[in-house]
């Protein structure tokens, strides 16, 4: 009888190799890796070995990168997606095209359940599973990590684990940080980085470019053009979304952009601190940012700011695959057709400087702006306007005012009442006498 087999999440890390001989060993499970390719580079290097050299009978790599520019990172550049004001989902965004390509395959292969290698404490856990429910709600999920039948309590576990079953390993316990890189992004975790009273070792970790101290002494000239929100070229040179984002990755990382710190709030509950490098989100970020400054009327961009927020919070708890993140979605497409333009900047040493925006769908108006009285703005109009604006304001402060005018009256005292009636009285006896 053929063994049931099972779709492993794959990145060829430390984690998700130990996990194939434990899943053989405690599950008797024929495993299926399927390493999901983001835009990962040369961290796909030896996979194929790495995986067959540990037990799996099969390895999928599964190239999504365009999918994952398309219809998971450009929907978050549009909504003005970020995270507690600083994180740019690099993570969070390409977890539900994993979760949807690994259950594309175990129904390719006949797989009864997908197993992941997310800890417990973490948010990917969640990520992972809320997509596969969503999408195929009849297969198993294993949890290695939340697994009774886990017994590695941390990496050196791993290392030893993987060493009996002799595994070679390209990593070590003291020197490898925890690491999720893809096409937009990549995160550092662990190790040093774990007391957050500690300075990140900077030298030693970036992977993608350098700290502005390090950048060229010169300026960097960029302009990014934008057809309905999506970007389309990059310096006049028409390319893809996943090409723009290469593109700025090297440009942004040469320059020291979009290196952040932060300690974070999971979803679980915990804070986490990671340092994240997005050189080239950053940088379209700030030029979407730009343009839409120019072209979107206060109202909408006030409400978009608002949902901008709520689809972060959704994306970062792994709700894509929910009628609300398709809802709010809708709304951000709809305020994007007349967002196109052009975006120029200037990128020095971990700055993104404005360089000139333009678009045919501008709302600027110069003659409106300038401080030179022309033929469609009186001046004196804003004296109506502000008594109007201001009344509920000034109908307050003069209630106020009465208000502190009542309380500063004498108040007459009942005794002073009684001498007042009493005199009255011997006012009225005495004219009867007369």
């Amino acid at each position: 009888m053929a063994k049931e087999k099972v779709i492993l999440a794959y990145s060829g890390g430390l984690d998700t190799t130990a996990i194939i001989p434990w899943l053989k060993e405690n599950y008797n499970y024929d495993v299926v890796c399927c390493c999901v390719d983001c835009g990962q580079e040369e961290e796909l290097d030896g996979l194929e070995e790495r995986a067959k050299l540990s037990g799996a009978s099969k390895l999928y790599i599964e190239d999504i990168t365009d999918d994952f520019a398309d219809n998971y990172i450009v929907p978050c550049v549009q909504a003005g997606a970020v995270y507690e004001h600083a994180y740019l989902l690099g993570t969070s965004m390409a977890r539900p095209g994993i979760a949807k390509r690994l259950v594309e395959i175990a129904r390719k292969e006949g797989a009864t359940a997908i197993c992941h290698g997310a800890t417990g404490k973490g948010n990917d856990q969640i990520r992972f599973e809320l997509g596969i429910k969503a999408l195929a709600p009849d297969l198993k999920i294993i949890a290695a990590w939340r697994d009774d039948k886990w017994t590695m309590q941390s990496r050196q576990d791993e290392i030893d684990y993987c060493k009996a079953h002799g595994i070679h390993l390209p990593f070590s316990a003291d020197h490898s940080y925890s690491r999720d890189r893809n096409l937009w992004h990549i995160s550092h975790e662990g190790l040093d980085l774990e007391d957050p009273a500690h300075k990140p070792d900077y030298d030693n970790l970036l992977v993608l470019g350098v700290t502005p101290e390090k950048a060229p002494d010169k300026e960097t000239k960029v302009s990014i053009d934008f057809v309905k929100g999506v970007p389309v070229a990059v310096n006049g040179k028409q390319m893809s979304v996943a090409d723009i984002i290469r593109k700025l990755n090297k440009l942004g990382g040469k320059n020291g952009i979009g290196i952040i710190d932060i300690v974070e709030n999971r979803v679980v509950g915990m804070k986490s601190r990671g340092v994240y490098e997005t050189p080239g989100g950053t940088i379209l970020m700030a030029a979407h940012d730009q343009l839409e400054e120019l072209i979107l009327d206060r109202e909408t961009m006030e409400m978009k700011k608002k949902l901008g927020s709520q689809f972060a919070q959704i994306v970062y708890e792994g709700k894509w695959f929910t009628p609300l993140r398709e809802a709010i979605q809708a709304f951000v497409e709809k305020t994007q057709e007349n967002v196109t333009g052009t975006a120029n900047m200037i990128l020095y040493k971990g700055n993104i400087i404005k360089a000139g925006t333009t678009s045919p769908y501008s709302l600027y108006s110069e003659s409106l702006a300038s401080f030179t009285t022309g033929d469609l703005y009186d001046h004196h109009d804003a004296e109506g306007f502000i008594t109007l604006f201001g009344l509920p304001i000034k109908v307050r402060a003069l209630k106020e005012q009465e208000r502190e005018a009542a309380a500063k009256k004498p108040k007459k005292t009942k005794s002073a009442g009684k001498k007042t009636a009493a005199k009255k009285t011997t006012a009225k006896k005495a004219a009867k006498k007369k």
